[in-house]
């Protein structure tokens, strides 16, 4: 596998280039890359990185495709594969050097990692997973904008339908699909009339998603428009706390245009802005076309300043 390239919008934020941003990151890699044995001190790394551990976490996530934890499971993981195959330590001693409590544990996180456990993988010389180093690197490019606008907001309240869904990166999320299907066309149409504020219209809220959330972890995932009185067939609520928002809009294919608009928010805007992501539910509003086809979409991200 090659190094993960980033793209990134250059740019530069009080006095600061997106390469030094760049750089303040590789220094947070080489640092993670040094510890493998220890525990993760994600919030070293993100002093290292100049930025608070949520943000950290949040912009690891989306700029290589895996959350931190998992991108370090798989790290240490490769390099215990390699000395599990090298036969110079015994087993025990190759699984405490990467920070298991016990054989025990250790087989079970390698047979998970590589399917295999590390006594068959050491007798037979079995092929094994491997997971690069990873190294973030600028390419410029101005071949795109983005349309972007910071609110800033007094607390607010939703009102609507909520339930647990199981995460999904890419394509279409059943889960949600079939949720706002049972809530009706004609629900739907209702509650947009009684919508009242911003951001406007039925919106879709997403809280309690960690940025080390992998695929299939359940997240809180609320639907509904913003309104200070009661709205028919609305039988939950959900309060947001005031701050400020980055406002992003795009419009394509769908569901890619939305799920796009995630990625390029932290590849480009947020490495060229003074600006990182803060606790708080992701709101996004999708208008989809007839036939499925294209959606016009916004989305907010609860930020904070630099």
């Amino acid at each position: 596998m090659r190094d993960r390239w980033v793209f990134l919008a250059w740019g530069s934020v009080k006095g600061r280039t997106v390469a030094g941003v760049l750089e303040w990151l590789n220094l947070a890699m080489e640092y993670i890359e040094e510890h493998l044995g220890e525990p993760l001190d994600a919030a070293e790394a993100a002093r290292i990185a100049v930025t608070s551990e949520y943000h950290f976490r949040r912009m690891f996530s989306a700029l290589a495709g895996i959350p931190l934890s998992e991108y370090v499971r798989r790290r240490r993981l490769t390099l215990a594969g390699a000395e599990v195959l090298a036969g110079e330590r015994t087993l025990l001693d190759v699984a405490v050097r990467y920070g298991y409590g016990s054989g025990e544990a250790f087989a079970r996180a390698f047979r998970a990692l590589h399917g295999i456990g590390p006594g068959a993988a050491r007798r037979t010389g079995a092929a094994l997973y491997s997971q690069p180093r990873m190294s973030f690197r600028l390419i410029v490019e101005g071949s795109s904008s983005m349309r972007y606008r910071i609110v800033e907001r007094d607390g607010f309240r939703m009102v609507g339908r909520g339930t647990r869904v199981p995460l999904v990166y890419e394509g279409m999320n059943p889960a949600i699909v079939e949720f706002v299907r049972s809530i009706g066309r004609e629900t739907l149409g209702r509650w947009e009339e009684c919508a009242a504020g911003e951001p406007g219209g039925v919106v879709a809220a997403v809280s309690n998603h960690a940025a080390d959330d992998t695929e299939g972890t359940e997240i809180d995932y609320f639907h509904g428009v913003v309104s200070g009185t009661e709205v028919p067939g609305a039988s939950e609520r959900l309060d947001v706390g005031p701050g400020t928002w980055a406002v992003f809009e795009s419009s394509g294919a769908f569901p890619q245009a939305v799920q796009y608009l995630w990625r390029d928010v932290y590849t480009q805007w947020f490495p060229s802005n003074p600006y990182r992501s803060r606790p708080g539910p992701s709101l996004s509003r999708t208008t989809v076309s007839d036939d499925g086809t294209h959606a016009e979409a916004e989305l907010w991200i609860p930020v904070e300043r630099e």
